[in-house]
């Protein structure tokens, strides 16, 4: 037997590597062609030991070369270059396309297990995932299971995308605002969902609560009076020196007042009146607190009450902007627990709670406490459910949450994504995260977050640099002519994949995105009011408010030719006329209650 074609085919095999090697691809491919031939004949010819035992060891070298921590880094390097620093379609689709997105679809929704995977191809894929942009023909998602921070300046789109995001919520939902624009453009479609409720506790927009919230709620526990009194001071807490050990102080002195509170069947106003009063409130608070199964809420409570003046008017000045919306005729009705809510029925049912609130009022301690209270309860339902997760997931929808609502983001976007809730953040810039969380809580949940969107419209210097830093590097080939244009160099220098004045300047509807998993996506977003359903319910609104005027027209009309015939026979037409202006008058007063223009809610009370 000739092994010519054996030694053929190695050399040809090693010419075509090192060609390849060289950088020389088409010569690889050309050589490699030349070798199939030589290949063929030794595969057929060859015993099948002579091909196990080299095939083997090529393998195991392959594999070793491949494998090492150099070639890794030689080939991102490459796929970085041959991609300028950014997402490749086959990056889209291996990681954020609808196809990725539901192959998780069991383990994100536990009743979806049960589907076959043919049938799986066809779950709507709002129902697992979010949609953050499209980039040609291709749409970027997020896995609901995932956490999604939007950052952008006022008036650049936040809201036009968080409203799509609420439409597409597959569960119940919870929505933070300090405008009523949410409300007014998802409420009346989430409301074909499941029911829908206000708790507007600063009266904005004339909308009323349908839902009221006593913070006592669950305080009877000592964990809960703890949570609930964290969430309250939250709302005036920033963070960062002397600031954080008073608000340590305070956090558990309030714990211990509104523990009392509760196993006495009081309320929050009895609660600023202690703060307010510690000395005549010493008696009533420790007499109360013997009844709780946490001792140590009394030694709180002496040792605030003990202490000195100077240590207790700064614990006192900690508290008391947390108490502050009982000032507020509109909080304290919505605290009054006149219409209170069961959280369970709210997942159940998948309704929309809308909480409404203003960084210039004093509300925002009560948001954020019902917000908090909501959360916990879910993570506490979701513990007896099916995989340990909420099936449909709670979505929580917090626009402006440094302002109105800021809940401890840093613990919740580490485990609340793998309970079922959904959270999806919006603010106006990074440095905003930093100034309410502090430098580490800031990390922590930018850390904790797999998709970042970033708007136009920044102009903070360290932001732009730290989107910037996050998108990366790439190499940009330079060119050098000499005087009369002919070609002198060629050279490569490393320029940021984003410069900041890019972030800083992106067209409108145009937005960065940082998704785990593959390098950063430019894409547009979709607005809440170009969405099919959306305009479709604007041209029933516009159809029914065109409707009411040529009513109003036609009944002024008519009742214009009665007024005229009652003041030429008042016999035979005043009676008629009469009549028809107190129906008038009636009418009127029902448009004045109820406009059209208002937002008419399900269940709504006033």
């Amino acid at each position: 037997m000739t092994y010519s074609p054996v030694l053929l085919f190695l050399l040809l095999a090693i010419g075509a590597g090192a060609a390849w090697m060289r950088g020389s691809r088409g010569l690889a491919v050309i050589v490699a062609a030349c070798a199939v031939l030589p290949g063929w004949w030794a595969v057929r010819h060859l015993p099948i030991w002579m091909l196990l035992v080299p095939g083997s060891l090529l393998v195991a070298w392959g594999w070793h070369r491949w494998s090492r921590t150099s070639a890794k880094v030689t080939r991102w390097g490459a796929r970085s270059r041959r991609k300028s620093g950014v997402a490749s379609s086959v990056d889209i689709a291996r990681v954020a396309s609808a196809a990725a997105i539901r192959r998780k679809a069991a383990s994100v929704r536990p009743a979806l297990s049960a589907q076959p995977l043919t049938a799986r191809g066809r779950i709507r894929m709002s129902d697992v995932g979010v949609a953050l942009c499209r980039v040609g023909l291709q749409r970027v998602w997020a896995s609901i299971e995932d956490v999604t921070l939007i950052f952008g300046g006022p008036r650049t789109g936040k809201t036009g995308w968080l409203a799509g995001c609420l439409l597409d919520a597959p569960g119940a939902a919870v929505v933070t605002s300090t405008r009523t624009d949410l409300l007014e453009l998802t409420g009346p479609l989430r409301a074909r969902r499941g029911p829908t409720y206000v708790f507007n506790a600063v009266g904005l927009g004339g909308h009323a609560s349908t839902i009221t919230f006593d913070p006592l709620t669950g305080c009877a526990d000592p964990v809960t009076a703890a949570e609930r009194a964290t969430d309250l001071l939250a709302a005036g807490s920033h963070g960062g020196g002397d600031r954080e050990f008073w608000d340590t102080q305070a956090r558990r002195v309030l714990a211990a007042l509104m523990h009392a509170a509760a196993l006495g069947e009081l309320t929050m106003r009895q609660v600023l009146g202690w703060v307010a009063d510690p000395d005549g409130a010493h008696r009533e608070v420790t007499s109360l607190l013997r009844k709780s199964p946490a001792p140590e809420y009394v030694q709180d409570a002496t040792q605030f009450v003990t202490t000195n003046d100077r240590t207790r008017t700064s614990i006192t000045s900690t508290i008391m902007p947390a108490l502050g919306w009982l000032t507020s005729p509109a909080a304290s009705a919505a605290a009054s627990g006149a219409h209170p809510f069961d959280v369970g029925d709210l997942l159940d049912t998948r309704a929309t709670v809308y909480l409404l609130g203003a960084e210039e009022t004093q509300a925002a301690p009560l948001v954020c406490a019902l917000t908090g209270f909501i959360a916990r309860e879910a993570r506490r339902l979701a513990a007896v459910r099916p995989g340990g997760r909420l099936d449909p997931p709670l979505t929580l929808a917090l626009d402006e949450a440094a302002l109105i609502s800021p809940v401890p983001l840093q613990s919740w976007t580490a485990d609340m994504g793998g309970r079922g809730v959904s959270i999806i953040g919006a603010f106006q810039s990074r440095a905003q995260v930093i100034a309410r969380w502090g430098e580490t809580g800031a990390a922590i949940i930018l850390n904790n977050t797999a998709a970042v969107m970033v708007f136009g419209g920044t102009r903070d210097r360290d932001d732009l640099s730290y989107w910037s830093t996050l998108a990366g590097e790439r190499d940009e080939p330079v060119t050098t002519t000499d005087l009369h244009g002919r070609l002198a160099s060629r050279t490569v220098r490393r320029v940021p994949v984003l410069a900041p004045a890019q972030i800083a300047n992106l067209p409108a509807g145009q937005v960065v995105v940082f998704r785990r998993g593959i390098p950063p996506v430019i894409g547009r977003v979709r607005m809440a009011w170009r969405r099919r359903d959306v305009r479709s319910h604007a041209r029933v609104v516009r159809r029914r408010a065109q409707a009411a005027r040529l009513r109003r027209w036609r009944d002024n009309a008519v009742a214009g030719a009665v007024d005229a015939l009652a003041a030429r026979w008042p016999e035979r037409f005043g009676a008629l006329a009469r009549r028809m202006q107190d129906e008038g008058v009636d009418r009127r007063e029902r448009e004045i209650a109820a406009p059209d223009n208002v937002l008419q809610l399900p269940g709504r009370q006033s």
